[in-house]
């Protein structure tokens, strides 16, 4: 372990820690440890308290990921689905490190989380705010012998996976909105980015990314360009773990992941339309400069957004697609 994840780690606890007491255990100086945690504070962008006499602490203690209590949370058939788990402390943007990974011959069940990524990115390459150590970020790759069209409702079915998998661990009334947001009440919490490479006729490589919201607050929060909800605001005083947020996310995924293989997207299509909130309400969805008003029937087999639009459903697929509720 190196210095700088050290103190992270000694730090974590929100604790006093005199600097002292943080240079013996790291085996380095005083000021040393002064300016590693300077280099903390400006790189990672964690509030840290200097108070004579008593040393230093985060401004907010953090769980640090642990991939020993990750796999410890996770059945035995979860973890024989991966075939590598890698935390990263601060990362562009896990899948982006997936991506460029798919050429050196992964394998399916390859996952990557981190603490922080400095270039996160959602759908139509909105940037996702990414604060160090207090939310998810996990991309997940899986080699799929269907092609791009047998993948077709991806997205929508790891929604639903994640829907249940927040629903198991205590967290109500999630939504779901075409094709990949997971809201609470018409909040962001979570997120959900495809990214797929392969030839016509297969065999598809998928990552498959999801950033959710554990905590966020200040800058971070006014920098998020759209209504948003925090697990710690629904939470109160009983924060659901963030390893073992990690854990059932990634077991549900890969499950979700070798099911999709066997089944798509239509097994899942009534689960879907349950958890959907804006199903019967009318919205406009915006592709490029046009906006198209109608009314929201739910999803096809494959997907597809089913919207009536004087009198007729017509079936839209993702892409550059985007939907809001009119009036909002």
């Amino acid at each position: 372990m190196d210095t700088r994840q050290n103190l992270l780690r000694t730090l974590a606890d929100g604790r006093f820690h005199s600097g002292e007491a943080l240079a013996e255990q790291c085996g380095i100086s005083r000021t040393a440890v002064w300016k590693q945690l300077s280099q903390i504070k400006a790189q990672l962008g964690l509030e840290i308290f200097s108070v004579k006499g008593r040393g230093y602490r985060l401004a907010v203690p953090l769980e640090l990921l642990d991939q020993l209590r990750i796999e410890q949370a996770m059945s035995v058939s979860a973890c024989a689905k991966i075939s590598v788990l890698e935390i990263k402390g601060q990362i562009d943007s896990t899948n982006s490190y997936l991506m460029t990974r798919v050429s050196d011959g992964i394998e399916s069940g390859h996952v990557c989380l981190a603490e922080q990524q400095t270039a996160g990115r959602g759908r139509q390459g909105r940037v996702w705010i990414s604060p160090y150590g207090n939310n998810i970020y996990l991309s997940i790759f899986w080699r799929f012998t269907l092609d791009l069209a047998g993948i077709s409702g991806l997205s929508l079915a790891a929604g639903v996976i994640v829907a249940k998998t927040l629903n198991q661990l205590g967290v109500m009334d999630i939504g779901l909105k075409w094709p990949n947001d997971i809201l609470w009440h018409d909040k962001k919490l979570a997120g959900i980015l495809i990214e797929v490479s392969g030839e016509q006729g297969g065999p598809s490589n998928v990552v498959l990314g999801l950033g959710l919201n554990c905590r966020i607050s200040g800058s971070d929060g006014e920098a998020i360009g759209q209504p948003w909800i925090d697990l710690a605001a629904l939470a109160g005083e009983k924060p659901t773990s963030r390893n073992l947020l990690a854990a059932k996310l990634v077991e549900a995924l890969l499950e979700g992941l070798n099911e999709f293989q066997q089944r798509g997207f239509s097994a899942m299509v009534d689960e879907w339309n349950r958890y959907d909130l804006y199903q019967g309400k009318t919205v406009a969805l915006q592709a490029g400069s046009q906006s198209i008003i109608g009314v929201h029937r739910g999803v096809g087999r494959n997907g597809a957004l089913l919207l009536e639009v004087s009198g007729e459903i017509k079936a839209y697929h993702g892409g550059e697609l985007s939907l809001r509720v009119v009036g909002k």
